[in-house]
């Protein structure tokens, strides 16, 4: 899932970008995120919480807290985010690069649009941003699933209940055990934090007591033999403990 966040404190631009992109990214059939933020001040206020994003759309002439001093902030945190100034003019082109802001977008270009489209071919190329698919014979048909749509997947009885995020959270069944399952998905980013649950490590958003949340709150728990073993994937796949991600001991 792709994370992007948005800072600009005039509301047209900032609702403006985020159309574009989320336009961009539904037509590219991207699994994605966008929050938007009214100031500088409030966008560094999330701390380390801010590296959870990949790519920031950023207002260079913010009052309060302006574009530079907000991305020297957040490059005390992430050198691995990639940031796009979106600006009335390049005068600040110099000290953009100084702090590796990867493109421009002028705010008065008559095609705005097509700018921010190609802005995110660059960003994505760049990335190697690939989205990997596996098709299934689910008992509703054949069907060609990206990997990272996959929320978790529950075994029941001799059914496996794969839980995929789509326009909508939506259920599909396979007949198979979620041991057979987890083999097949080695290699891809799942824990089995249970003997009926193989979840997407992408979408945990919190490890807490014995169990786990997930971004739509969804709450699974996790036997006591299980816990170090799913903790610690959880901590090497997210590289380090921050915000309320991990309670590490």
């Amino acid at each position: 899932m792709l994370k992007i966040a948005i800072c600009d404190d005039e509301n047209f631009f900032r609702d403006s970008v985020k159309k574009y992109v989320e336009k961009y990214l539904s037509e590219n059939n991207f699994l994605y995120e966008v929050d938007t933020f009214e100031s500088g001040k409030a966008f560094i206020e999330l701390g380390v919480e801010l590296m959870r994003y990949d790519i920031i759309f950023l207002d260079v002439n913010m009052d309060d807290i302006d574009g530079m001093v907000t991305v020297q902030k957040i490059r005390e945190y992430s050198s691995k985010v990639y940031i796009v100034f979106v600006t009335s003019s390049i005068n600040y082109s110099l000290e953009g690069y100084k702090v590796d802001v990867v493109r421009y977008l002028l705010k008065n270009s008559t095609d705005f649009e097509n700018s921010i489209y190609e802005c995110m071919d660059a960003i994505l190329h760049k990335m190697n941003y690939v989205v990997t698919k596996k098709v299934f014979k689910f008992n509703e048909g054949k069907k060609e699933v990206p990997i990272e749509n996959i929320l978790y997947i529950e075994s029941k009885l001799h059914k496996l209940e794969f839980h995929i995020m789509e326009k909508e959270l939506k259920k599909y069944i396979l007949y198979g055990t979620l041991n057979e399952m987890e083999k097949e998905m080695i290699g891809f980013s799942f824990v089995r934090v249970h003997q009926s649950f193989l979840v997407n490590l992408k979408y945990i958003k919190a490890l807490t007591g014995y169990k786990v949340i997930l971004i739509n709150n969804q709450e699974l728990s996790i036997p006591k033999a299980r816990y170090k073993e799913v903790k610690s994937k959880i901590i090497a796949y997210n590289g380090q403990c921050y915000g309320a991600l991990h309670q590490c001991k």
